[in-house]
């Protein structure tokens, strides 16, 4: 016994030290210069972000007034041009989008994760779904053009603020489809068991608990869907939308203006007056889309209670 003790000991003084010190101090030295790429990272977003900003309430804050925002726009005098068109274009087209996206977005999503079977027809569907959040907006732009416009325009008026609406909301359903899936599968299964073990019926269940529990992840890519939509101007111009109208929209199936297609019709005139506008529509648009997600984060804090 004796011997073996001694033998064992030979061997492990004949093994190398430990290097776990060493290997602990380079883990933390690779941690903590990822923290700061990552931090440098996000400081030059956040800085290209604050110089635009800055430069948009340079030019546009002074020319901000309630004249501004309550005068048609014009394409002639820019001393007297405003928004109150292409405002008021543009609440129509956020309204009307969020009542066709949202319950489609979260209806399909629910279907998918809670109905649909694992089925090749229904794998595909889930895949043409995630790449569609990635098609370019002027390809929803031309896909409106042919249905809504083309094919549908005596149900929808043709270029019509109903017809905006519809394309926008086939660019954003992807986005809200996927994150209200997330949403769903994040919920833990033993809320569906109790459920069924109560003898509720699966559409009980999902109209009690998984849809108010799913809500606030819903609504956060609701958030960000809607922040898309409001700003796109590629599918409006497609799908017709008016760069000049004498008279305000007052119901879905009329012609519209909208807050991007003014912004791109003053930024593209050689003067500078109307750059100013356009740096003015610019405030006026990003303070509508702040509001409307004021509304969005309200909801989905509520629901989180």
């Amino acid at each position: 016994m004796a011997q073996g003790g001694t033998k064992v000991r030979e061997e492990r003084a004949g093994q190398p030290k430990s290097t776990f010190k060493t290997q602990t101090g380079t883990r933390y030295m690779l941690d903590r210069l990822f923290a700061i790429l990552v931090t440098l990272a996000t400081l030059v977003g956040v800085a290209v972000l604050a110089v635009l900003l800055f430069d948009v309430f340079r030019d546009g804050a002074p020319r901000l007034s309630w004249q501004f925002i309550t005068s048609p726009p014009s394409q002639i005098f820019p001393e007297t041009a405003g928004i109150i068109r292409p405002l008021v274009g543009s609440l129509w087209l956020l309204g009307l989008t969020a009542l066709i996206s949202v319950p489609l977005g979260i209806g399909a999503a629910t279907y998918l994760e809670e109905y649909a079977e694992d089925t090749i027809f229904n794998r595909i569907t889930e895949i043409n779904i995630s790449n569609l959040a990635g098609v370019p907006s002027v390809i929803y732009g031309l896909l409106g053009l042919g249905i809504f416009v083309n094919l549908l325009g005596g149900l929808t008026g043709g270029q019509s603020a109903v017809t905006g609406a519809l394309t926008l909301s086939l660019l954003i359903l992807p986005v809200i489809i996927v994150s209200t899936r997330e949403a769903l599968r994040s919920i833990p299964n033993a809320v569906r068991e109790g459920g069924y073990a109560l003898g509720a019926t699966r559409w009980e269940i999902i109209r009690s608990h998984l849809i108010p529990m799913a809500l606030p992840g819903a609504l956060t890519g609701t958030i960000l869907a809607l922040s898309r939509a409001i700003g796109e101007a590629a599918p409006l111009l497609v799908v017709g939308a008016s760069a000049y109208l004498t008279y305000n929209t007052t119901n879905p199936f009329e012609r519209y203006m909208a807050l991007p297609i003014q912004i791109y019709d003053w930024i593209g005139r050689p003067q500078d007056e109307f750059r100013v506008l356009a740096a003015a529509a610019i405030i006026v648009i990003m303070v509508v889309l702040l509001l409307a997600n004021s509304i969005a984060i309200v909801l989905r804090n509520r629901f989180q209670k």
